[in-house]
Order: structure tokens, then sequence, then C-alpha cells
């Protein structure tokens, strides 16, 4: 906003505009919210009052300069409450205005946080519940290191103490493992973009002239939390998370943790527990050989002494003193049974012989063609019969059940009503057959041929 303090409506240009003190104030504030408006400010807190309505109010101050400050108890910046003193260096977030009352601007506080560490810590926050989101920490993604790698590859810094810690402990440990250093810088402007472009390559071994990598560790010593930020950078971390190679974290002291350390396949608390945990000791697995060897020969000393047991065994049977004559006795006892065997197929198939042919004479004999003929003459006939008895018992079954009905219709109440007799009745259908079960009072129904009439006893004597 452009404010034309010299604006003449009169038409006189040598006459200026006069403006208001409000209307001064107004204007900049204006200004100021609509170009300036929501903005982060770091700096030391100095005059700081809170007043019983809740409010604070102090001042935020560096070497050039200070700004007036006011936290509203309404503005809900505190439930996580920092608390204000003076000597604080905080980061403030709020939208810039100016107090018309006293002509003064400021900043309405919306957010407080502890200075330096404390964004960093936001930075950290937001970007961990962003890939933890994007399913980067998941456990199921994460792949068991190799349990005897040939090649390790380390991306550090070349003159950091953790790198000399690391190797002083894989030479104790494995003294004929291979060992790739990948110089990279482990702090400061880039730092993260190294780390990232060094996992990258080590993943494409072959294209850059690299021996076969089997695990890959980045590490760094201790430090404070400027110090390990590069392993907080999301460059690094989705490079771990793309590695084809299982990507061990050793980044800082075991109480420091890092993006790093949340993405990688697996995480050492320093960089001298991730070569301890990368590579079995070389002399405990030559002992723990050693008495794996010691088993295994007991093993097969007791095996062969049980061979040697069962040898001895069978040697001492009969199998083995008289081996030719328990085979001249087993060749003769083949024989008996093939001969046997000859002799009863034989038997067997001259008896089925006589069998078939005594079949055969039988079956000339009857001529059974002639015997189908017969029996399908004699069951024409029986079904002649059959249909004859059914017709005729039918006949006599329509004509009882004709007179049946005639007889029923004859004897049916409903005829006697139509020859002008009349049927009495109680009012819950008891028919009344006799006067004596008639008293005074009582309801009668009498049925005509055509309708009922209902009515009452008045007297009556029965005869």
């Amino acid at each position: 906003m452009e404010l034309d303090l010299f604006d003449t409506p009169s038409p006189k240009p040598e006459e200026p505009r006069v403006f208001t003190v409000t209307e001064i104030t107004r204007a900049v504030r204006a200004t100021l919210e609509e170009n300036v408006g929501v903005v982060w400010v770091e700096g030391e807190v100095s005059n700081y009052r809170r007043q019983s309505s809740g409010h604070q109010y102090f001042t935020l101050k560096d070497a050039g300069g200070q700004l007036a400050c006011v936290l509203f108890a309404r503005a809900g910046a505190w439930r996580k409450e920092v608390p204000l003193s003076d000597g604080m260096q905080v980061l403030v977030r709020g939208a810039m205005t100016v107090y018309e009352a006293r002509g003064q601007y400021q900043l309405n506080v919306q957010l407080v946080q502890a200075g330096g560490a404390g964004l960093l810590y936001a930075k950290f926050e937001a970007l961990k519940r962003k890939l933890e989101a994007e399913g980067l920490f998941d456990s199921g993604r994460k792949r068991p290191l190799p349990r005897f790698p040939s090649t390790v590859a380390i991306v550090t810094s070349p003159t950091g103490a953790a790198l000399r810690d690391m190797l002083n402990v894989l030479a104790r440990r494995a003294p004929c493992l291979r060992v790739i250093v990948y110089p990279v810088r482990v702090q400061g402007e880039g730092a993260a973009q190294e780390i990232a472009a060094a996992i990258e390559k080590l993943n494409r071994f072959d294209s850059h002239g690299l021996p076969v990598v089997d695990v890959v560790v980045v590490a760094r010593g201790g430090g404070s939390v400027e110090d390990l930020w590069a392993f907080n950078e999301e460059v690094v971390a989705r490079a771990i998370a793309g590695s084809a190679l299982p990507v061990v974290s050793a980044v800082g002291h075991e109480i420091d943790f890092t993006i790093a350390d949340f993405v990688a396949d697996l995480r050492a608390p320093t960089p001298s527990a991730a070569a301890e945990m990368i590579i079995l000791d070389c002399a405990e697995l030559r002992q723990h050989l050693e008495h794996l060897g010691s088993h295994l020969r007991r093993l097969f000393a007791a095996e062969i002494g049980r061979g040697r047991s069962r040898l001895d065994l069978l040697k001492s049977g009969a199998l083995f003193r008289e081996p030719r004559t328990r085979l001249d006795e087993a060749a003769q006892q083949t024989d008996a049974a093939s001969e046997a065997l000859r002799r009863i197929a034989a038997e067997r198939l001259r008896e089925t012989r006589r069998c078939v042919a005594d079949r055969l004479a039988t079956l000339r004999q009857h001529r059974p063609d002639q015997m189908l003929a017969l029996l399908r003459q004699h069951f024409a006939t029986l079904r002649r019969q059959v249909f004859e008895r059914a017709s005729r018992t039918a006949t006599q079954c329509r004509q009882r059940f004709d007179a049946a009905v005639t007889l029923l219709r004859v004897l049916a109440p409903e005829s006697i009503l139509e020859r002008g007799f009349t049927m009495t009745m109680r009012p819950d259908g008891t028919v009344i057959s006799s006067a004596a079960t008639v008293n005074k009072g009582d309801a009668l129904v009498t049925r005509f041929r055509d309708g009922t009439v209902q009515s009452t006893v008045e007297s009556g004597t029965a005869l």
C-alpha cells in the first residue's frame, strides 16, 4: 500500500492535504499487515512481563534492533508452554501489526519455540512424521544383514575418530574382511548431498569399478544437533531407503537419534558398536568351530562304534557262518515252490476247461431262445389278465360309491329338512333330542330348510 502524504484535494497546489494521527497510524498498520503479514523472528527476550489476564509482553532484540511482542492468552500457543524469561533465545511466529493507541508497531505472537535447537527439532519432527507416513520406517521393509559379509563399505569422514574406531574393531575381529572407505563430509553445507551420492554410487559398484559390497555403514562420531544434522536431511533418508544394499546407521552416541537411524536396516548406538554388529569375531568363530568339530568327531566315533557292533553281531550269525548251505536251501525251496505252482496251475486250467464244456452242453440242451419265447407269451397272458381284473374291480368300486352317495343323500339332515321337518338345537350347536331336556328360559335355535329361528322357552311339559 502506498500512502501519498501530499495528496491535495484542493485545486490549489500549494495547499497540502492534512491527515489525522489515526489516519496515518491505520495506513501504516495496513501496510505492515498486507506487505509483511505472518513472519518468523528469532531474537533474545528482554523486558518480559506477564499480566494477570494471562497476556504476555516482551521485547525481542539482537545486536541491531528490537521488536515489541505480545502473546495474548487466547492465542493458544502455550499448549506446550515454553517458559519465557529475560535473556532467553527464542524463535517466534506471529503477524506484524501496529498498536494504534501508542503508534507502535509490534508482533502479535502465535507460536513460541526455543531458538536454535528448537527450530531444528521442529524440522526433525516434521520430516519424521512425513517419512513415517510414507512407510519408510516400517520394520517389514528392513532387511537382515548378511551373516558372513566379505566386503563392507564405510561412508564417513576420512579424518574422523569414528573411522579409526571402526577400523580398529574390524581389524581385531575380522582381519580378512575387505573394508572400503568412501570419504565424505559429515557436517556442514553439502554434507547431506555427498552422503546420499556415496550410497547411490556404492549401489552401482559395477559401473564405478568397485568391488561387490555386502553392507554399507553410514557413520560419524558424536556432536551437537547441528553437527549431526546432515543425517536428518531428507535426501539422505531417501538414499538409504532406496538402497538395494543393507545399510547400517552408526551416527553419534547411544543417546543420539537421527532420521537415518529410523530408515536404516539396522541402527547401531555407536560406530564401534556397528563394527561389532556387522561381523562376527573370528577368534570366537574359530573357537565355536573347534567346539563343533570336537562334537562332530565324538558323534562320528560313536556312530562308527555302533556300526562295528552291528557288524560283529551279523558276523556271528548263521548267515555268515554257513552262507553256501543257506543259499542252496533257498534255491531248493524256490525250485519246489515253482514246480508246485506249475502243477496247480495246470490242474486248475484242466478243471476250468471241463467246467466250461459242461456249461456249454447244458446251454445247448435247454435252448434258451425257445424258453424266452414261452416266457414272453406267458407274460403277455398275465398282463391281459391283470388289466381285465383291474377294470372289473374299478367298475365294482364305482358302483358301490354311487350307491353310497345315493344313500347319503337320502339320510342326510338336509333331505329331511326338505320334506318339512325341523331340527332344534341349543346356541352352542347341541341337538335337542328330547323335550325333557328343555327348561323354561332356555334359548333355542330351530333350523328349517331355508334358515334358522331363535326362540326362548316360555313353558312346556314333556309328554
